[in-house]
């Protein structure tokens, strides 16, 4: 099969031909139709070279965490799953590099991080979903938020902020996304009911001015520690503060009544299909900046690690 991996620790992603891996017990084997690109694909990589990962990995080291496609066979004893039904989700993931998605085929659990697909999305924008979208109604929940509070979404024009900014809005909640360049227009398309321009720095006085008796909750995709208490300050008494890069300090937050998270994803079967779910009742949609083929998902692959790409890419297999 045809596969982006790179060939030793050192080395750079390239199409490669690669076995096609077979299903064990309780395994399905997918016909991968297009897989996601996160920057947490290199990460894994840079991790495992430099000795990061907890997990051995092994090389070739197969990029990729998410997908969809169709199942071409069953291991023994699969009972969820049929052979040719509409699947998206995520790999196994022990060794890491050896059930990477940029690949013709992948191997997930039965059990894993595994569901149908939408129905009424086609597998390309399925692929987008699984990490950026679990994530994001992951965050909500850690949130707490409900009908008429405020969100301070830090990061909202990524591809987890703009699952965020239409899944918080679907449920009521006052989006005030902050973006680098990214306009009051497409944020608002989204649902955001503000948008604030941070290429200057966290606009905290504006925000202040703005909201003077806080916000009940900050979702930050993207502070470091100096600027996340910046952005925390805002947060009323009794609110949420999360991190997704962990530059939370929840003793210190927890002193001014503010409880602060840093954010780690548990990703799951039961919350991939609680995601597929929203989608199919369109409180959220997909949106794909690049789809490019599976040649070119090394070039993709550097531009997302120069913070060249913007929304979100898919990789056609």
């Amino acid at each position: 099969m045809r596969a982006v991996a790179v060939a030793k620790p050192a080395g750079d992603p390239e199409l490669m031909r690669l076995p096609v891996p077979e299903p064990g017990p309780g395994e399905v084997l997918i016909k991968v139709v297009a897989a996601g690109l996160n920057p947490l694909d290199w990460k894994l990589a840079d991790r495992a070279r430099s000795g990061e990962t907890a997990e051995p990995a092994v090389y070739p080291l197969i990029y990729g965490v998410d997908f969809a496609g169709k199942v071409a066979a069953l291991g023994e004893g699969v009972t969820r799953f049929a052979e040719g039904d509409a699947v998206f989700g995520q790999p196994k993931r022990v060794p890491v590099g050896a059930y990477g998605t940029y690949a013709e085929y992948v191997i997930a659990a039965e059990d894993g991080v595994l569901a149908v697909a939408p129905e009424n999305l086609p597998l390309p924008l399925a692929a987008a979903l699984p990490t950026a979208g679990q994530t994001a109604l992951s965050l909500l929940e850690a949130a707490g938020l409900g009908e008429g509070q405020t969100l301070l979404l830090v990061g909202a024009a990524g591809g987890v902020g703009s699952f965020v900014t239409q899944l918080a809005a679907a449920r009521d909640v006052k989006v005030i996304a902050v973006t680098r360049g990214v306009g009051e227009r497409v944020m608002g398309e989204l649902g955001a009911a503000e948008t604030v321009d941070a290429k200057s720095g966290p606009p905290v006085d504006d925000l202040r001015e703005t909201y003077p008796d806080g916000v009940d909750a900050l979702i930050d995709l993207a502070s470091d520690a100096e600027q996340f208490a910046e952005y925390a300050a805002l947060v009323a008494d009794g609110g949420v503060a999360v991190s997704t890069v962990h530059s939370a300090e929840p003793e210190a937050l927890a002193r001014r009544g503010v409880e602060g998270v840093n954010f780690v994803i548990a990703p799951s079967a039961g919350l991939l299909a609680r995601l597929a779910a929203e989608v199919a009742a369109g409180r959220a949609t997909v949106q794909l900046d690049a789809q490019v083929p599976l040649a070119d998902a090394p070039d993709a692959v550097a531009r997302s690690r120069a913070g060249k790409s913007r929304g979100k890419t898919v990789i056609l297999v």
